[in-house]
């Protein structure tokens, strides 16, 4: 299928943004080059997954170890496409649309914290005008899930930082929550905040157990974390199955 072969390229493209974005660098300009010996890279460099395989992970020109980061993100983009595509089938491509924004978004807040609105709004926007194509008469459920969503996390936020002196949630993660009611509507917000909150629980007790069998310092607890990939995941998970609660 087109979506499954088109996925690692659009994994590449994500790379660039995830790289880019957040260093306020240009997402469009600028060869791709190996950040050990500076060379430019050329087609044969840049097939997505294929290259890093057939290089064995190493560049061309100096034999310098590439970063798994570039393969890592191209497979995460194809194994989305997967997903989809085993749970809607030929359907699968708003879906996609959906899982690969929210995988640039995720992998942005893990490493440095932040939702970048540039991304944010236009998936938010894309949900909406999704439902004006498909589903003329869920506009409006939709268009209250956005609303609902952003409202509910600034409250909480405004809330946290009124009571704790510190701020808790970020203004990004209410308009990721927006982003989810656009494309899910208003009902299924409950089920997608309880599922993210689990997660985060989850992988924050993971977190703890490895830190301390490798006895690295550090209360887990007491540090902040991304809120936005626990999110993401629970907008993807109940896109594709629907809401826990009903």
């Amino acid at each position: 299928m087109i979506l499954l072969l088109v996925a690692p390229f659009i994994g590449s493209f994500l790379g660039v943004l995830v790289r880019r974005l957040p260093a306020g660098m240009s997402v469009v300009r600028g060869r791709s080059h190996c950040e050990a010996c500076d060379a430019a890279l050329g087609a044969r460099d840049l097939v997505p997954i294929l290259s890093f395989l057939w290089l064995k992970g190493r560049c061309r020109h100096c034999g310098a170890r590439i970063d798994p980061f570039h393969f890592q993100i191209e497979m995460a983009a194809f194994l989305i496409a997967l997903w989809a595509v085993a749970v809607d089938g030929a359907d699968a491509g708003p879906d996609c649309v959906l899982g690969w924004g929210l995988l640039a978004l995720a992998w942005i807040d893990a490493e440095h914290m932040i939702l970048p609105d540039v991304l944010t709004l236009p998936l938010l926007a894309f949900g909406l005008l999704l439902a004006v194509v498909e589903a003329p008469d869920l506009v409006g459920e939709r268009l209250f899930g956005a609303v609902a969503g952003w409202l509910s996390f600034t409250a909480v936020s405004i809330g946290y930082r009124w009571y704790r002196q510190r701020d808790g949630l970020g203004g990004g993660d209410a308009r990721l929550l927006a982003a989810g009611g656009a494309w899910l509507g208003w009902e299924a917000l409950p089920s997608v905040v309880l599922l993210a909150a689990i997660s985060a629980l989850a992988g924050i007790g993971l977190l703890t157990v490895l830190r301390r069998g490798r006895r690295q310092g550090g209360d887990v607890l007491t540090e902040p974390q991304p809120f936005g990939p626990w999110l993401a995941l629970a907008i993807w998970v109940v896109r594709l199955y629907g809401p826990l609660l009903s």
